[in-house]
């Protein structure tokens, strides 16, 4: 799958039960949104993992091409559980957006493709979570 999926089309037969949502910068940083107050759960941990996963391998791939990413890239992960009504079982989806500013778009989308290949955590959910990814 290469970036840039249209995002998901969600049937009248599944219902989305919660959507973590975490940001990673490329200093290491990172901050959850989907929900306020003290505590976590297991989406957020697994957004958030995926997402610093994410990073540290388009720093890689990064350099291999003998670039350096820009200090102020962004990585969103956003995961949702969901259930099919049909017969109550669970699954996820996730959504991984990026910001490269001001690395040119072919070279940007050739480091999201190939970060996403080498990412473990992108391996390890590869025809078991439908992704989607992007790059703004």
């Amino acid at each position: 799958m290469g970036v840039f999926a249209d995002g998901f089309a969600t049937a009248n037969r599944e219902k989305l039960l919660y959507a973590a949502k975490t940001h990673t910068t490329g200093e290491g940083g990172f901050r959850s949104f989907d929900t306020p107050g003290p505590g976590t759960n297991t989406e957020r941990l697994f957004a958030a993992g995926w997402s610093a996963c994410f990073q540290s391998a388009m720093t890689v791939v990064a350099r291999e091409k003998k670039i350096r990413l820009p200090t102020d890239t962004a990585i969103e992960v956003e995961v949702d559980l969901d259930e099919h009504l049909a017969d109550n079982t669970y699954f996820l989806r996730a959504r991984i957006i990026v910001s490269l500013p001001g690395v040119d778009r072919e070279l940007a989308l050739t480091i999201v493709n190939e970060a996403h290949q080498a990412c473990p955590y992108s391996q390890a959910t590869r025809g078991n979570v439908d992704t989607a990814l992007y790059l703004v």
